[in-house]
This record gives C-alpha cells, sequence and structure tokens, in this order.
C-alpha cells in the first residue's frame, strides 16, 4: 500500500477534540475505499490539518475525505521513507 499525506485548511483556532472528531469521521468511512488513516496532526495557529493514510491511490484517500465531510486537494504520496537509526547500545554492539 502506498502513503500519503494531504493537508486540509480552514482550522485556525482548532481544538484537539474537533480533530477527533474529523479523524473519527475519516475512520467510519475509510473501510469503503480500502484506506487506512493512521494519523492526524492539527497547526491551530496555521490552521493547518495533516493527515498521514495509507491506501491503494489517491483517488481512494480524497473520496473518503469527500465522504467524511472535510475534502482536500493537496495530497502527497509519500515515496521515500527513512526512519531513525537503532541505536547500537540496544542491539548489544558497541561502536568502538
Amino acid at each position: 500500500m502506498a502513503k500519503f499525506m494531504d493537508v486540509h485548511t480552514g482550522f485556525v483556532d482548532g481544538t484537539e477534540d474537533q480533530l477527533r472528531e474529523v479523524h473519527e469521521r475519516a475512520l467510519a468511512a475509510e473501510a469503503s475505499e480500502g484506506v487506512r488513516f493512521e494519523r492526524m496532526w492539527l497547526d491551530p495557529e496555521a490552521g493547518k490539518v495533516f493527515c498521514l493514510s495509507s491506501g491503494p491511490s489517491k483517488e481512494a484517500v480524497l473520496r473518503v475525505h469527500d465522504k467524511a465531510g472535510h475534502p482536500t486537494t493537496e495530497i502527497y504520496e509519500l515515496q521515500i521513507e527513512v526512519g531513525r537509526r537503532a541505536d547500537l547500545s540496544d542491539t548489544g554492539r558497541s561502536c568502538g
């Protein structure tokens, strides 16, 4: 499954409760399109919500957002991912 990040505007002074409500509506609609919403973040000063999801296509993610009542046109497929390196001390190896 591909991963996507999409951006929504219009959430100036949004709250955690409002974000939770938006997320719950997305979760209720995701199965119909084979999409899985992983996380959402809110920047209340900028009025932006960022959604991380996985699914078969951008179009499927956009349809879920439409069904959930918070459409967007700004969506990006995350094709390259880099994570944190494991701490060598956690693996029992040392670097020296």
